[in-house]
């Protein structure tokens, strides 16, 4: 199958691995290196001055943070 539908317009790619999380990152890693990209130029960003707000009642904010399953 691979001999007959393999071409330069649209080659196959094999992804070794017993891993699925790694292979899908591989496969996205390769999918996005295939795409051409140049990076925009950016602006330098200038920042307002900073207020401090002294209305405020009980310090500062609770601290949050995401679960970390992996």
């Amino acid at each position: 199958m691979f001999a007959a539908t393999d071409s330069a317009w649209a080659p196959w790619y094999v992804a070794h691995t017993d891993d699925k999380k790694r292979a899908r990152l591989n496969i996205i890693t390769h999918l996005l290196g295939q795409v051409p990209y140049e990076a925009p130029e950016q602006e330098k960003v200038t920042l307002p001055e900073r207020t401090i707000r002294t209305d405020e009642v009980g310090g500062s904010a609770p601290v949050r943070s995401i679960p970390t399953p992996f």
